[in-house]
């Protein structure tokens, strides 16, 4: 395994719109792999194959202890809403509260090909719908409600903390 790159936001491929998996290829499977690798390093939630320079439909999301795997996903299924603070490892200094739905269902193949539904929500289901926006080259910010910047976002974080 290795850690990759991440991508930033002002490089074109982040606008772009990554292709589909045909087939399960040793190079797919590296590609996860590497990316588990990367996402641990960087202390994410999610990360998509474009922010690693790659323009296919994979991403990886981490939930409760472990690493979803997602090639091809696609949202089959949304259910009532959330706004919170969202941020992205390819966008360092950036937050933002954005909609997203509370609920989301996906479907996507995973390393043996074979097709799999996931639920998830709270943030799962954010980072589900922020992983595949990446790959239609969306980035967080293009939807957001409204921007915050570092002092305010230290603010809420202390006071979410004096809350619990």
């Amino acid at each position: 395994m290795a850690l990759l790159n991440i991508v930033l936001d002002d490089d074109q491929i982040m606008r772009k719109k990554s292709k589909p998996v045909d087939k399960i290829t040793p190079r797919i499977l590296q590609l996860l792999d590497d990316m588990k690798e990367t996402l641990d390093d960087a202390n994410g939630a999610g990360l998509a194959a474009v922010q690693v320079g790659v323009l296919r439909r994979v991403a990886l999301v981490y939930d409760e202890d472990k690493y979803i795997e997602l090639i091809n996903p696609e949202i089959i299924e949304t259910e009532g809403k959330q706004e919170d603070i969202e941020g992205c490892l390819s966008c360092p200094g950036k937050w933002g509260y954005t909609n997203r739905p509370m609920k989301v269902k996906i479907r996507a193949m995973n390393r043996n090909g074979e097709i799999e539904t996931h639920e998830g929500k709270g943030l799962t289901a954010r980072a589900f719908c922020h992983e595949i926006d990446h790959l239609d080259g969306i980035l967080f910010y293009d939807n957001a409600v409204r921007m915050i910047d570092e002092s305010e976002l230290e603010e809420i974080l202390k006071k979410d903390k004096e809350a619990e």
